[in-house]
């Protein structure tokens, strides 16, 4: 295939990954920059695989040379975004069981995690790093002697505006291609859509002469004559920050036919999915196989799941099996290709989606190809990244002058070398060996991989395949031709916060604004989770009642609702035995009638969703008053308004609307271990939908007009 992509956009301060695409390792390629702004000294390697920094904004066009043709690859770089912003350590925060201090790194995604790539200096009484960070909050680390297990946490906030979006759709009109683009402004600028340019490329692949192409202010016009049989558009949206580009792809046969890659298949707009750490979920004594899980897919189906997640299944030494030592095979202990396929089947007939995790970040150190590494072998010199080994906190005595590339503390399971035309070449085997076996991919540590290796996994996988990233924190331009589902990782922090009651329960919508603010185009499905193999059981750290309201707004609001194996039967251990036996069966009742609603009221998925201002008012139980009897009438004498004032745990109370159109429904969310009287802002129906049973209605003795509900957990209705 060999050519390199599509156009890439980047801010000045970014760089972007060039290489082939489908590349023979053993062949040459060579790398040119024809074009470049006049005051740009940029310049590019030759080698197949290039790291391009443009150094000020402008346009830039480069041709890669193979062996067979020419192709060109355009990058559009935009002003930098970044700000300079200094982060400190006084000693004084320092640990007294830290008695020594030899190194210090600073540790964060803006370096991706990699100590020593970052050296703070000693200024007096702390040590002190200045970066350049872009508008956001971003979370960093101080890493004492350069290990992981001496770390200190925080964060800073560069102040600046979020992104825009950009959307691209396209008709015939009077025998014309019209491309049509909408530019919505960063929620916090002071620009306004109108203000904001709109930047159209033709992808390099698609030969169009420059001629045949209009472009007014939001329109990109071609004659449909001149339409080759594939068209690639793309458009970035410009203010302060740029967007993310999107796209869309013309076919050219008998009709026209347009088509948006950047949006999910149908199937993956909002499906519930339920993930496995799968050598946990047969239980206590009996060893999980692909056929153990097969003969449980009856308990998926009763949950209403639309997606099963299972966590690695490729052979591995390891019980999570994140240390992949064989990608073409399925780990022994848990049976063969075959058994795999037939779970795949059985969940198929179930309609049940399935998907796995891809682990091409890295190897396990005892893979036979690190091995080969490792040992001199000169074939596999460049599959792993090396780093100097005075960056390096862990104490082994690597092989070599230097030491092998890992994230965090990973030391086991070194990264591979995407500057490898051999990896990229092995690792683009390994899509194509189970793209067609299962329907997505979750890839693990996607922030790892060159975003150019991504998008030519994207357009490797069949069309209704999902790729789902998990990004920690979140990214938007992951969705830039790459990935259609992402980890919601603000309202996961959110969600955790409110359990633990350092936040109020309305900061759940900070985190759905988070979402516009970060510039994640309107096509981005999030996946709405509470816990999953990576992060301690929210039970564990919070109580049934925070669980329960927490789980309801990940099924009530928009995106892929996520239940971690055993959530649902009130598990506290991180990743172990399931609890079939001894599990909470009303918790997984609960669970259950949560995702069979959202199957039920396609609102939930699709609807919009509008915060509704509260009023929570105190309750005076009575003893002649049954508050427990559900009755559609209103009963008095157990709410006081309380002079119109809050009550206590108010603020463990949010409400929302989601609405359609056609359907329109109010949800309340009680994180408080006590049921609350919520006042709405609008009549309500007679039935809670979760559950069936009449809604607890009462009124205030003293405001007998004001209509309130009893909320324990959640209660879903209808607008009257």
């Amino acid at each position: 295939m060999d050519a390199p992509g599509p156009p890439r956009f980047v801010a000045v301060g970014e760089s972007v990954d060039l290489a082939p695409r489908s590349p023979a390792p053993d062949a040459d390629y060579r790398w040119t920059l024809l074009e470049s702004p006049a005051d740009s000294s940029a310049a590019v390697d030759t080698g197949p695989v290039v790291e391009f920094a443009p150094d000020t904004p402008g346009h830039y066009r480069l041709e890669l040379q193979t062996p067979e043709e020419t192709h060109t690859q355009t990058v559009r770089a935009y002003p930098d975004e970044r700000h300079p912003i200094r982060v400190e350590l006084p000693f004084s925060d320092l640990s007294d069981s830290i008695t020594e201090v030899d190194s210090m790194s600073v540790v964060g995604p803006f370096n991706e995690q990699v100590a020593g790539r970052t050296r703070p200096t000693r200024k007096d009484d702390r040590f002190v790093a200045d970066l350049d960070l872009p508008p956001g909050t971003h979370p960093y680390a101080f890493c004492v002697n350069d290990d992981f297990t001496q770390q200190i946490h925080d964060a800073v906030t560069v102040p600046g505006p979020g992104r825009p979006r950009c959307r691209l759709d396209g008709e015939i009109r009077d025998d014309t291609l019209v491309v049509t683009a909408t530019a919505t402004a960063a929620p916090d600028t002071d620009h306004a859509d109108t203000d904001l340019d709109v930047d159209f490329v033709v992808d390099d692949r698609d030969w169009l002469p420059d001629s045949v192409v209009e472009i007014t202010d939001r329109e990109l016009r071609v004659p449909v004559e001149s339409v080759p049989d594939t068209l690639r558009i793309h458009a970035v949206a410009v203010g302060e920050r740029r967007s993310v580009s999107d796209s869309l792809t013309i076919h050219n046969g008998e009709s026209i036919a347009i088509e948006r890659p950047n949006d999910p298949p149908e199937w993956a707009e909002s499906p519930t999915v339920y993930e496995i750490f799968v050598r946990s979920f047969t239980g206590e004594t009996l060893p999980t196989t692909f056929a153990e899980i097969e003969r449980r897919v009856e308990y998926l189906q009763s949950l209403a799941v639309d997606c099963l997640w299972l966590t690695p299944v490729l052979a591995s030494p390891t019980d999570h099996g994140y240390h992949i030592t064989n990608y073409f095979e399925t780990a022994d202990d848990l049976g063969s290709r075959e058994a795999f396929e037939s779970l795949v089947e059985t969940c198929h007939e179930a309609d049940i989606r399935v998907v796995f995790d891809l682990v091409i970040n890295h190897t396990s150190r005892d893979h036979s190809v690190y091995q080969l590494h490792a040992g001199g072998v000169d074939r596999y010199a460049d599959y792993y990244n090396r780093v100097p080994k005075a960056w390096d906190g862990t104490g082994v005595d690597w092989a070599g002058d230097d030491a092998p590339e890992f994230y965090f503390n990973w030391q086991r399971i070194p990264n591979l070398n995407y500057g490898s035309l051999a990896v990229r070449r092995w690792m683009l085997d390994v899509v194509e060996e189970w793209a067609d076996v299962v329907d997505g991919f979750r890839c693990d540590v996607a922030w790892g991989v060159p975003h150019g290796f991504w998008k030519e996994v994207r357009e490797s996988v069949p069309d209704d395949f999902l790729l789902l990233d998990e990004t920690i924190p979140r990214d938007p331009h992951y969705h830039e031709a790459e990935f259609q589902m992402h980890y919601d990782t603000a309202l996961y922090g959110a969600l955790r916060d409110i359990g633990h009651g350092n936040a109020p329960a309305e900061k759940l919508f900070e985190a759905l604004d988070d979402a516009v603010w970060q510039g994640f185009p309107e096509s981005a499905v999030h996946l709405r989770y509470i816990e999953n193999h990576d992060e301690m059981r929210y039970l564990k750290e919070c109580d049934e009642a925070a669980l329960r309201a927490a789980a309801a707004a990940t099924f009530t609001l928009p995106g892929a609702p996520m239940i971690y194996y055993g959530q649902e039967r009130g598990m506290t251990e991180q990743r172990g035995p399931m609890k079939w036996y001894d599990g909470d069966a009303a918790l997984t009742e609960f669970h259950r009638s949560l995702s069979t609603l959202r199957r039920a009221y396609p609102v939930l998925k699709a609807g919009g969703v509008e915060r509704l201002p509260i009023h929570v008012a105190e309750r005076r139980e009575s003893a002649a008053a049954d508050t427990d009897t559900p009755t559609d009438e209103p009963t008095g004498e157990i709410v006081a308004a309380n002079g119109g004032g809050e009550a206590a745990g108010a603020d463990r109370v949010a409400a929302f609307a989601r609405d359609d159109g056609d359907d329109r429904l109010l949800v309340v969310l009680n994180f408080g271990d006590e049921p609350q009287a919520v006042s709405l802002p609008e009549a309500v129906g007679s039935t809670d939908l979760r559950t069936g049973s009449p809604l607890r209605k009462r009124y205030a003795e003293d405001q007998p007009d004001d209509t309130f509900l009893l909320v324990d957990d959640v209660v879903i209705c209808r607008s009257a």
